[in-house]
């Protein structure tokens, strides 16, 4: 097993696409912490996001024969786009459930900024900031890492999801306002002084 960890990712890609069982383990070892992060942050909990990671890399043994080496890090690109496409396929459903939710309780929310600022992020350790965005409601997550972690319009996640565009813009905003809310809370607790 030590021969394949020094291995070059495009001829690791090729033996795994032979089907080698030593390289696939190696595949896994290497690429499974980023794949993880990127399961964790479209899930809402550790359990969706272990299932995700299962079903992801299977798909990726299935079909990295399709992968074309483009120079050093494609592979783990080509990784996190199957694993991104993966999530989006898992939330499109639960997505317009969201949706449906969010119009039955009538909540009108803006479709521009109205200058809901998120407080400095810097203080705030990225594993509290992680937990924050899985705990969102389905549909705001989802169009939340579509937007900022993969940098797609509003007009791309509405083709994504399935769902018409303003939407993709008013969910947005509820989960703007959903992270400013939680995010406040704890900028509160953290600067709170004891009382003597």
């Amino acid at each position: 097993m030590d021969r394949y960890g020094s291995i070059a990712e495009n001829e690791l890609a090729e033996m795994c696409g032979k089907g080698l069982q030593a390289a696939q383990d190696e595949l896994y070892r290497r690429y499974a912490p980023g794949m993880f992060a990127i399961c964790r942050r479209y899930c809402g909990n550790t359990e969706d996001a272990e299932d995700l990671l299962h079903d992801g890399f299977i798909k990726i043994f299935r079909t990295i024969r399709r992968f074309r080496y483009q120079g050093a890090g494609s592979l783990k690109g080509w990784m996190g786009r199957i694993f991104v496409n993966e999530a989006v396929s898992r939330l499109r459903q639960k997505a317009r459930k969201d949706i449906k939710a969010v119009r039955a309780d009538n909540q009108d929310i803006p479709s521009d900024d109205s200058g809901d600022d998120i407080p400095i992020l810097e203080a705030i350790p990225p594993e509290t900031l992680m937990e924050m965005i899985s705990g969102l409601p389905d549909g705001c997550r989802s169009v939340l890492n579509l937007y900022v972690f993969e940098q797609k319009s509003h007009k791309e996640i509405a083709k994504i999801l399935g769902i018409k565009e303003n939407s993709s813009t008013s969910q947005l905003h509820r989960a703007k306002r959903i992270l400013k809310t939680k995010l406040d809370a704890l900028w509160i607790r953290q600067t709170d002084f004891p009382k003597h």
